[in-house]
């Protein structure tokens, strides 16, 4: 079937042909149920993968229970993540009376298929088959045949397939794109300069170049090795961003981008905002604190402001608060009871763009040579790209709280600088300035960027956000220079008066690609500063603090609390010296979800790890391990209950967690570095001594050998994920927690890795792995810890979880149906029956005394072919079975006749002994 588009847009019979290619084939698929607090309906998710034709496609789709149609919202997931990362703002739509559907795009969670970065006849015709699919749901409400009611969401990568649906399938009716681009050819090739660092670590989060569809690792190595981008890399990047189908995005649209973001900074969501308004639709532009950089993604503030948008154009909720046209949120200074930063918001009734009110501000400063060093290095520091994103922080989140990090080196900059400011300006938008360049080769390149300096010089100069714009200036070598006007990067940031503006032109950056040749360049002024203002936007006034009234009561409040309390709150501070030696120690540990105040993501979580240990966390998708390693490694704090790191309460920012080493998934590392070179940047990165990070020690254990010598580029994924566990034991933290170690390698390099972990616990410290594959987990870890649901189901060492008596295996001679699972489930005795690779998993009840059966009878022969006959139901017989307390000899007899009985064609039974039966019955069967 052909499935290519016939135009930009695609009417909704035009899709109609194309419902057939989607097959479920997981039949109806898993359906389970999420847990509500009792005013909110309970959320049904149905799990199932469906064939596209040229991948499959994991599914999850999220409803409550009702009769009544309702609107459908499509929900993206971001660049290297699953839908397993948005479960939770989907159960959060589906309790507000949408039918959701999540799903895991193409070559990334359980789906299959090479990455398309949103190829239209990809990843964009995904999303319109699943609006088919939605369009035959009966609880999904219809414009017409085959038209549901839909929006689309997503943040960065899901962000785009927003766009790009509603571009090519006219049956989107609203979007919500977050943090993304509207060409992705600018964001990654700006000014024709290549932005190396996060094209680097767009392919390694992708799991290499050869995850990705041929002409895109083509492009990508071609581009890397010239070290600028050609007109053919343009063109295919353009071809698959949202500026291709601009003219036909028609839908109410709401775009929320990030100030502190270097991958996809804020003229992104500017373009995007000009395109759509043009063709008529409504659109408002809310500027977020966070970014690809780190910094404050504010998740509770813009998911509510999603469901609103949602309320108003999918549900015709006239009464929705939407919200202003334009919104930014801005940062002043920090709470000191928390240390995190304080964001207020400023808003406009109209969207002002980025060159709202310029002021212009005069710069002065002669004529100056600029040096491009060969080889481009040292290279200037303005950001580090994906350093930041993970943990709240980053490096701009660090600079809207005025602490200046970055690094320009003499000899390879011009500067010019302003006066001090009689008054305070609010920059807002994009500053420009024309400046003259002349060179002694062809083709130069320069970064400008323009710093906040404040007076007496006593403190570093800011860089807002930490951006910088690349400037790719082509004939300066001929008839004296060129004339060239550069847009500065778009900033939302307060210069307060007596300070200064400075505009910096570096020939080189950490996260850009120069010319590697030497040259020198010749810079001087041509025209003032033009500083955008946009004074509409105000700052919404601080409300009174409610200490104000309650401040002398509480006065008298806490002096008694602190009578009474005062010795128990200064025990529970200090550190605990009978656990000083105890790497880990977790107590009644609890995290509620966002926005609920009685839904736990881990609830009541205890256990232990002792040195040279090696644990392994294990758990089906929810089961809450994301969020206990995140609380673990101070990234978010609990609810309640407490962990203790060697005898010290961990909190963000807890100097304990210095002996905590980390390895997540994806680790970006820059492909034209050797691996040595890449570990010694980042360790650069952390501000710790050069010789306290053991790099050699490091570096024996991980195994690399000859490699760390060779670029990254040349790495398999095994070595990769050696690199990045070498880069996690640097400093070789008597902690180390590792997430998933052994995705996407092969049994040889799982082998490899597996040794890695067991020599780093030999030497006396401990390492947490959490991970799905059970048998290698088995093969490693000397103890586990099984979670469900958020809560603990069972922990200890492996051999005690696995040789527990409490579970046989029934080997069966023949499939068998899921009525009759359902019969032996019932039997007196039995706790559950579950069904495994090589038969039935059959839980007994546990009796008075535990033990392992010392022999089970074995079966005759005769039974593996063919069951005795049914004898007729006798409820008394059946009572008797199992009683509570006896033996467990007697009890698998028992169990056999029972087995027999019933039908049921039994050929062995006998106790299980792998790990993935136990893990399976644990936790009720459902791994997923």
């Amino acid at each position: 079937m052909d499935l290519r588009l016939t135009g930009p847009r695609a009417r909704p019979q035009r899709w109609a042909a194309a419902a057939a290619a989607v097959v479920v084939l997981a039949g109806a698929g898993t359906w389970t149920a999420a847990a509500a607090s009792e005013d909110a309906p309970p959320v049904q998710r149905r799990d199932a993968v469906m064939d596209m034709g040229g991948a499959r496609i994991d599914t999850s789709y999220f409803t409550t229970p009702g009769s009544e149609r309702r609107p459908a919202v499509l929900l993206a997931h971001g660049f290297g993540a699953s839908k397993d990362e948005l479960r939770a703002q989907a159960e959060g739509l589906a309790r507000d009376g949408y039918a959701v559907l999540t799903w895991s795009a193409r070559g990334f969670g359980r789906s299959t298929g090479k990455i398309g970065l949103n190829d239209p006849k990809g990843e964009v015709a995904d999303a319109s088959r699943l609006i088919d699919w939605l369009a035959r749901r009966p609880e999904v409400q219809l414009d017409m045949k085959g038209d549901p009611r839909v929006g689309v969401t997503g943040a960065s990568y899901g962000g785009a397939v927003s766009l790009l649906a509603a571009g090519y399938d006219d049956r989107v009716d609203a979007i919500a794109p977050q943090i993304t681009y509207w060409n992705l050819a600018d964001a990654l090739f700006p000014q024709g300069v290549y932005k190396k660092l996060w094209a680097g670590l767009f392919i390694n989060t992708g799991g290499g170049c050869d995850r990705f569809e041929p002409q895109l690792c083509r492009m990508y190595e071609r581009v890397a090795e010239a070290g600028k981008p050609d007109a053919a890399a343009r063109k295919l990047l353009e071809e698959r961003s949202p500026i291709a189908v601009g003219k036909h995005i028609k839908v109410p649209t709401l775009l929320m981008q990030g100030q502190t973001d270097s991958l996809f900074p804020l003229g992104q969501a500017d373009a995007a905002a000009k395109a759509i308004r043009a063709n008529g639709a409504p659109v408002d532009v809310d500027w977020i604190a966070g970014g690809h950089d780190g910094g404050d993604r504010e998740t509770g503030r813009v998911d509510a402001r999603v469901d609103s948008w949602f309320d108003r154009y999918l549900k015709d909720d006239k009464a929705a608060d939407t919200g202003p046209a334009f919104r930014v949120t801005r940062t002043g200074g920090i709470d000191s009871t928390d240390g995190a930063a304080q964001l207020r918001g400023a808003s406009s009734d109209t969207y002002p763009g980025l060159e709202n009110d310029p002021r212009r501000v005069p710069l002065t400063g002669r004529e100056q040579r600029v040096d491009n060093p060969a080889g481009a290095s040292p290279p200037a520091i303005s950001n580090l790209p994906g350093f930041g994103g993970g943990g709240g922080g980053g490096l701009g989140q660090l600079s809207s709280l005025g602490v200046g990090l970055s690094l320009d080196f003499p000899g390879q900059f011009a500067q010019f600088e302003s006066a001090p400011l009689r008054d305070d300006l609010h920059v807002t938008g994009s500053p420009t300035v024309t400046v003259h360049v002349a060179s002694d080769s062809d083709d130069a390149v320069l970064f400008g960027k323009v710093y906040d300096v404040a007076p007496g010089g006593g403190s570093q100069p800011v860089l807002p956000s930490q951006l910088t714009s690349p400037v790719r200036v082509v004939g300066s070598g001929t008839g004296g220079g060129k004339d060239v006007t550069l847009t500065l990067p778009a900033i939302d940031h307060e210069v307060q008066k007596g300070h200064r503006l400075r505009l910096v032109l570096s020939s080189t950056d950490l996260g850009y690609a120069s010319p590697t040749h030497p040259a020198t360049y010749t810079v001087s002024l041509k025209s003032d500063l033009s500083v955008p203002t946009a004074p509409a936007v105000r700052t919404a006034a601080a409300p009174l603090p409610a200490w104000v009234w309650w401040l002398p009561l509480a006065g008298v409040l806490g002096a008694l609390a602190l009578l009474l309390t005062g010795r128990r709150r200064e025990s529970a501070g200090a550190p605990d010296p009978d656990l000083a030696e105890v790497p880990l120690q977790i107590t009644d540990l609890s995290k509620k979800y966002a926005k609920s105040a009685d839904r736990y993501a881990v609830r009541d979580l205890s256990f232990r790890v002792e040195k040279g240990q090696v644990l392994g966390l294990l758990g089906p998708n929810g089961a809450g391990k994301t969020t206990t390693l995140r609380m673990l490694m101070g990234l978010i704090g609990p609810d309640g209950g407490e962990i203790r790191v060697f005898g010290h309460a961990v909190r963000p920012g807890a100097p304990v967690l210095s002996r905590v080493g980390a390895f997540v998934e994806g680790a970006g590392f820059l492909p034209h570095l050797s691996g040595r070179e890449n570990l010694e940047l980042y360790w650069a990165a952390t501000g710790r001594p050069a010789e306290d990070a053991h790099l050699e020690e490091a570096l024996e254990i991980a195994g690399l050998g000859d490699a760390l010598a060779r670029a990254v580029r040349t790495y398999s994924q095994g070595m990769r994920q050696r690199l990045a566990l070498a880069q996690a034991m640097l400093g070789l933290p008597d902690l180390l927690i590792l997430d998933e170690p052994t995705n996407g390698l092969d049994p040889p390099q799982i082998r490899e890795m597996r040794e890695v972990m067991i020599r780093y616990a030999a030497a006396g410290r401990t390492v947490i792995v959490s991970s799905h594959l059970l048998a290698e987990v088995e093969q490693t870890c000397t103890q586990l810890v099984v979670m469900d649901r958020g809560r603990l189901v069972q922990a200890g060492p492996v051999a005690d979880i696995i040789g527990s008596g409490d579970t046989l295996l029934v080997g069966l001679a023949a499939d068998i149906s899921d009525a009759l699972v359902e019969k032996v489930e019932a039997l007196p005795g039995v706790e559950s029956a579950a069904r495994a690779d090589s038969g039935l998993l059959v839980r007994l009840a546990a009796p008075a005394h535990a033990g392992v059966p010392a022999a089970v009878p074995e079966i005759p022969a005769a039974l593996a072919t063919k069951s005795a006959p049914a004898a007729p139901e006798d409820p008394a017989r059946s009572a008797v079975l199992m009683p509570p307390a006896g033996d467990r000899e007697a009890a698998a007899a028992r169990l056999l006749a029972e087995l027999v009985r019933l039908d049921v064609p039994v050929a062995s039974l006998g106790p299980h002994r792998r790990l993935e039966d136990a893990f399976l019955t644990l936790i009720g069967g459902e791994a997923g």
